[in-house]
């Protein structure tokens, strides 16, 4: 192990601004509406990004619902991300979308991207609240040098990642009100047309969701 750990050694490697972004209520549109709504919804999302992308790398990959992108820098990623996710916010047959970003050097092999730099990035976006984008130290200061909201959420334990790392929230789209938020598929209402049916409780998009949250409340929780 260690003769192979020496051999690679002088691989080599450049900076990159790693992106995922994936739809926070995904499976459960596949559980409470059927594969074929899924795929309707995930649908719509892959156009989006490829209409964000056309100018710039296509999708490094995608896994399953979420994508996984390149950038040269920080700059970049917050210049394609931001009217992207302003995109999917607006759009009313997707869910919320969650996004993590990080900064630094990748390994390029086979059209894909290696490295620790992508791990941290994969486990900020699994932090990240549905309607959130967290994002390491350079993306927030590349966000703040372009008067971007940016609120500091200190160091914080990734998993599987030595050590801590500084997160901010990045405000690239309107902010997602919990109360807000179904909490099964992930909808959020948009203020002008939705109204809560009871006074107290979860905000549902229809009865499919209310009853599947009926069912089974401790499935379904807030914020992830």
């Amino acid at each position: 192990m260690e003769a192979d750990v020496r051999q690679r050694e002088n691989i080599a490697s450049a900076p990159a601004t790693v992106a995922f972004i994936d739809i926070a209520g995904f499976s459960a549109i596949s559980d409470v509406y059927g594969d074929a709504a899924a795929l309707d919804v995930l649908e719509i999302f892959e156009s989006m990004v490829g209409d964000a992308l056309s100018d710039y790398e296509p999708p490094i990959k995608w896994i399953g619902d979420e994508a996984m992108l390149s950038f040269p820098e920080p700059g970049t990623a917050i210049q394609v991300l931001g009217p992207l996710l302003q995109a999917c916010r607006k759009e009313p047959r997707l869910p919320l979308t969650r996004t993590g970003l990080n900064h630094g050097p990748v390994v390029r092999r086979a059209g894909d991207l290696f490295g620790s730099t992508v791990n941290i990035a994969a486990r900020i976006t699994a932090l990240a609240s549905p309607g959130q984008l967290l994002a390491s130290q350079p993306v927030a200061e590349a966000a703040a040098a372009r008067g971007i909201l940016v609120r500091d959420l200190g160091m914080v334990a990734l998993r599987s990642v030595a050590g801590e790392v500084a997160l901010y929230e990045i405000e690239l789209a309107p902010s997602a009100d919990p109360a807000w938020i179904d909490p099964v598929c992930k909808m959020h209402a948009p203020y002008s047309s939705y109204r809560r049916a009871a006074p107290e409780g979860p905000w549902f998009c229809s009865p499919q969701c209310e009853e599947a949250y009926r069912r089974s409340p401790q499935t379904y929780t807030l914020p992830r």
